[in-house]
């Protein structure tokens, strides 16, 4: 065979093996949410494209196929045209076929196989739709051997119990994976990136890490004069107040809101907390409700204002829908009392019944240990140190240091919490 002869044979294998490696790596690399759009936008292709990735099978038999057989004949078409100018040079049959071979290998390798998958690999997805027709044609032509091979493949897979399906379903990790991958290259606002942060995490807190605790509910007894509770609604203002029989949060008969109560006192109007055109139902939800089932019950009840009760019916806190939305909203809901100061030190100020999830964000940590035994900072020193904590208690986890700064009876007002690497 003459060198030009030669040459246009092998320059054909070259642009084969290069349109199978550049074609295999878009296929298997393009994503599949992407293929999806571009299908409801119009383009068959991208079609073609899922449907090779999910029947993998007859796609890499026929990419393997046609690597080696092209491979193969490179070698020898290369090998026949080659070595003999080689020998003719070098004077050493061995030395010529060597010299050959890598001088075929390495140019195959380089324009073959490294330049179009890298290529391939750079914009997957709009490759991967270019190529995808020309491959269905080549499996075409292959069918007959592609089936032998396949068969044999899928027989050998199931003989051993293994799976060869390809697993494309989406969890909150790969979301979470892109919305950080799209805020780190400038894609997604970094607002953006946590308000959808915010709203997945809505599924995982539970409603006691933002409900307002027992101790600081405010409320009336049924029997309480109109100037006791004026007062009280001065002194602790809120939009709703509970009402309760004896007393005693226990025994909820319904809620008030101040708005419509000052409004009938300024009236002049007799007022009673029992009147029933005034007392309005509460609505009480367990307390082992998610943030984005109480959204829900919200929702379909229409109230926004709701009691939380434990296990042993016992009232444990109180909810609002402004709560729930300000952990979806973040920063955009001001609040008056920040739970949370960072000090130019590298420390922070943690009030003790801060939310958990919202300490790990602060502090830019994965997570705290053994964290679904409490919900607040307050609970996290309680279960690491074993006891009730007292002022300059402390503890180390991680590059930080949490120490209490103050206490109220059994509680925890205030942490500090400081970067271990900071101290001196």
């Amino acid at each position: 065979m003459s060198l030009l002869t030669a040459s246009v044979f092998l320059l054909l294998l070259l642009a084969l093996s290069a349109f199978v490696s550049g074609a295999e790596i878009a296929i298997a690399a393009s994503r599949k949410i992407k293929l999806q759009v571009m299908a409801k936008e119009g383009d068959k292709r991208a079609l073609h494209v899922l449907y090779m990735q999910e029947h993998s099978g007859s796609f890499i038999t026929v990419v393997q196929v046609v690597l080696n057989a092209v491979a193969i004949s490179a070698g020898a078409i290369g090998e026949s045209a080659i070595s003999p100018y080689l020998l003719s040079i070098f004077d050493h049959e061995a030395l010529a076929s060597v010299i050959s071979f890598v001088i075929i290998t390495s140019v195959f390798s380089l324009l073959a196989d490294l330049m179009p998958r890298r290529l391939a690999m750079s914009n997957a997805d709009n490759i991967a739709v270019k190529l995808v027709r020309p491959m269905m044609v080549l499996i075409f032509i292959f069918k007959p051997i592609i089936w032998v091979f396949d068969g044999a493949a899928n027989l050998l897979f199931k003989a051993f119990g293994v799976s060869t399906v390809r697993q494309d379903d989406m969890t909150s990790e790969d979301i979470y994976a892109v919305m950080d991958a799209g805020a780190e290259a400038g894609v997604i606002k970094q607002q953006e990136h946590h308000l959808i942060e915010n709203i997945f995490e809505m599924q995982a807190r539970t409603v006691t890490s933002v409900m307002n605790p027992r101790e600081h509910i405010v409320y009336f007894d049924s029997n309480a004069s109109s100037e006791e509770v004026v007062e009280t609604m001065i002194r602790q203002p809120h939009n709703k107040f509970l009402v309760c029989n004896d007393d005693d949060l226990e025994h909820i008969i319904g809620y008030v809101e101040s708005r419509q109560f000052l409004a009938l006192v300024l009236e002049q109007q007799e007022v009673s907390l029992n009147d029933k055109a005034l007392l309005k139902p509460a609505l009480f939800i367990p307390n082992n409700l998610s943030l984005f089932e109480v959204l829900e019950t919200f929702k379909s009840t229409g109230a926004d204002f709701a009691v939380i009760i434990n296990e042993y019916a016992l009232v444990v806190g109180v909810i609002t829908l402004r709560d729930v939305m300000s952990i979806v909203m973040g920063e955009l809901v001001t609040v008056e009392e920040q739970p949370i100061v960072q000090r130019a030190d590298d420390s922070w100020l943690i009030d003790g019944m801060t939310p958990i999830e919202d300490v790990v964000r602060a502090l830019g940590i994965i997570s705290l240990p053994y964290s679904e035994n409490y919900e607040t900072i307050s609970g996290f020193m309680t279960y690491m140190l074993r006891k009730i904590p007292k002022k300059t208690d402390s503890l180390e986890y991680g590059n930080y240091r949490f120490e209490v700064l103050a206490t109220n009876n059994l509680k925890i007002n205030q942490l500090l919490v400081t970067k271990l690497d900071d101290l001196p």
